[in-house]
C-alpha cells in the first residue's frame, strides 16, 4: 500500500556530483531510475513536485521536469494533469516468489501469565490526560529535565502509594524508570556498586529474568525456595547473600503472600546482614478475598527499593515504572538513571500523574477489579465441573492461579497435549530455578482472556488436567 503523505510535499535522498562526473540530468534521471527500482518509492507513491526537488538538489526545475518526462515516456512514473507525480503501476522489480506466510490457528484459550486485559486500556482517558498534560506542561518540561523524573508525577506517586501501598514514600526518593526491567537492572548494579556480590531471589519466581540482569551488573543471583508462609528467611540467611528480590504481596508465581512472621524476619534479616530488599509490588491492586497487604517498603524504608510499574494496571507497552528508594541509594539509582537514558518520557510521565490526580486511574482499577474477580469465577466453575478434585491456588488477588494436577501427571506433556487442542497451558517448571516439572503444576493466567474463553478452554483440557482418557 503506497504511503499517503499530507499537503506538504514529500521528501526524497538524491545525491548528484558536480566534481566532474556525467551530467547532471543523467545524474538526476538515474537516481530516480533506481529508486523506483529498487522499492525505495513504491507503486503508486507520490513524488516531490519539481519545482521542490529542484530546490532540493540546486538544479534548474527545468531540468527536472525533463527528468520526469522521459521516465514517464519510459513507464516509470505517470502524470495526469492538476495531480502530483507518482510511481507508474509494476514500474518496481517484481519481488522474489515467497511461500505463502501460513497463520497459526487462533487458539481457544491462551492462559499466558502476567498480561492484563489490554482491550480494556483505557484508551479515550489516556488521550484525555495526554492532551490535558500537553495543554499545561511547561516549555522547560520539553528539555532532558531531572533524571529522577518529573517532579509532578514523583509527588503524585508518593501520595497514591502512601494512600493505597502504605508505603513510607518521598518524591525526592523516588526514581521514574522505563518499567520493571530497567529498574530491577539499576537496583542491582546500585548494589554491585556499593560492594554487593550476591542477589537471591524466590523459587519459582523469574530466574530468566532475574540470573541475566545480575550477570550483566556482575553478580551471582541464587535461588531460595518458597513455601506456603512465603520465601525461607532461614534459607536466605544461609546463602551470604546481601539482596533479594520478594514478591510479598502477591508471590510470582504460587500467588502466597509473605506472612507477617516472615516479614518481620525478613525485615531482621535486612538489618543483621546489612542487606537490601528489592520489592516487586507488580500487581497489589487486585485483590477480592482477603485484606489489603501493604508495601513490605513501609515497615523498613531505609533497606528496601519498592519496584513498581503500570504494566499489570494500564498495560505493558506504556513503559512507566517507578523506583521507591532508600536515602541512602537514591542518589546512586539516579546516577544509574542517567547514565543509562537521560529519562523517561515526560509527557507520558505527566500524562499518568494526570489520570491518578483526575481519580479516573482509580475508577479503571476498580472496573477491572470487578472484572478479573468475574473471570475469577468463571475459571473456579469451569474446573469444578470439567477438572473435579484439581486443587487450585494463589487466587486472593492479582489475575493468575496455580493448578495443582494429580500424583504422577506429566506436565510437559499436559502442555504439549493442550496445545494440540489449541489451549495454551504453562506449567510452573518454566519459573523453577532448576527446570523441574515436579510437583507437576500450571500457573494459569485469566487476565487477558475473555469469560466464554476460560470455560470453552477449560473444558477442552479438563480431562488432561485429572488425568482421564
Amino acid at each position: 500500500m503506497p504511503l499517503e503523505w499530507s499537503s506538504c510535499p514529500p521528501e526524497l535522498l538524491l545525491v548528484v556530483d558536480r566534481s566532474g562526473g556525467p551530467p547532471l540530468r543523467a545524474q538526476v534521471e538515474h537516481g530516480l531510475r533506481d529508486a523506483v527500482r529498487t522499492g525505495r518509492v513504491q507503486v503508486g507513491e507520490r513524488l516531490p513536485s519539481s519545482r521542490e526537488l529542484a530546490r532540493t538538489l540546486g538544479v534548474s526545475r527545468g531540468l527536472v521536469q525533463e527528468c520526469y518526462a522521459q521516465l514517464v515516456a519510459e513507464g516509470y512514473l505517470v502524470a495526469r494533469p492538476g495531480s502530483a507525480t507518482r510511481v507508474a503501476a509494476r514500474a518496481a522489480a517484481a519481488p522474489a516468489a515467497t511461500q505463502p506466510r501460513r497463520t497459526a490457528a487462533r487458539p481457544v484459550a491462551d492462559f499466558r501469565c502476567g498480561v492484563p486485559d489490554l482491550a480494556a486500556f483505557p484508551v479515550q482517558d489516556w488521550l484525555r490526560a495526554t492532551r490535558e498534560a500537553a495543554r499545561t506542561m511547561p516549555t522547560a518540561d520539553l528539555g532532558y529535565g531531572d533524571p529522577r523524573g518529573s517532579r509532578t508525577l514523583r509527588e503524585v506517586l508518593a501520595g497514591y502509594l502512601r494512600r493505597v501501598r502504605a508505603a513510607a514514600a518521598d518524591p525526592e526518593h523516588i526514581v521514574v524508570c522505563n518499567g520493571y526491567a530497567q529498574g530491577l537492572a539499576l537496583a542491582l548494579r546500585v548494589l554491585a556498586g556499593s560492594g554487593v556480590r550476591t542477589v537471591a531471589f524466590e523459587d519459582p519466581g523469574s530466574p530468566a529474568t532475574v540470573v541475566p540482569c545480575a550477570t550483566a551488573a556482575g553478580l551471582r543471583a541464587v535461588p531460595v525456595p518458597v513455601d506456603e508462609h512465603g520465601i525461607d528467611v532461614a534459607a536466605l540467611a544461609a546463602t551470604g547473600a546481601r539482596a533479594v528480590l520478594v514478591t510479598p504481596a502477591h508471590q510470582w508465581p504460587t500467588g502466597v503472600a509473605l506472612t507477617p512472621e516472615r516479614r518481620l524476619a525478613l525485615v531482621a534479616w535486612a538489618g543483621d546482614h546489612d542487606a537490601i530488599i528489592i520489592e516487586d509490588d507488580y500487581d497489589a491492586e487486585f485483590r477480592y478475598d482477603r485484606e489489603p497487604v501493604g508495601a513490605l517498603q513501609g515497615l523498613a524504608p531505609d533497606r528496601v527499593v519498592s519496584l513498581g510499574t503500570v504494566s499489570k494496571s494500564l498495560a505493558p507497552a506504556l513503559r512507566i515504572g517507578w523506583a521507591v528508594c532508600p536515602p541512602g541509594l537514591s542518589d546512586a539509582f539516579t546516577e544509574q538513571k542517567l547514565r543509562s537514558d537521560r529519562g523517561t518520557s515526560t509527557l507520558d510521565q505527566l500524562a499518568l500523574a494526570r489520570l491518578i490526580e483526575s481519580g479516573r486511574f482509580d475508577r479503571h482499577l476498580r472496573r477491572m477489579r470487578a472484572g478479573y474477580a468475574g473471570r475469577r469465577g468463571v475459571l473456579l466453575d469451569a474446573l469444578a465441573e470439567h477438572a473435579p478434585g484439581v486443587p487450585v491456588t494463589g487466587l486472593a488477588a492479582g489475575f493468575h492461579a496455580v493448578a495443582h494436577l494429580p500424583a504422577g501427571a506429566d506436565e510437559h506433556h499436559v502442555v504439549t497435549a493442550a496445545r494440540a487442542r489449541s489451549v495454551g497451558l504453562y506449567g510452573m517448571s518454566t519459573w523453577r530455578a532448576s527446570g523441574a516439572a515436579t510437583p507437576a503444576q500450571l500457573v494459569l493466567g485469566f487476565g487477558d482472556v475473555g469469560e466464554r474463553a476460560i470455560a470453552e478452554g477449560i473444558a477442552a483440557v479438563g480431562h488432561l488436567l485429572t488425568g482421564r482418557p
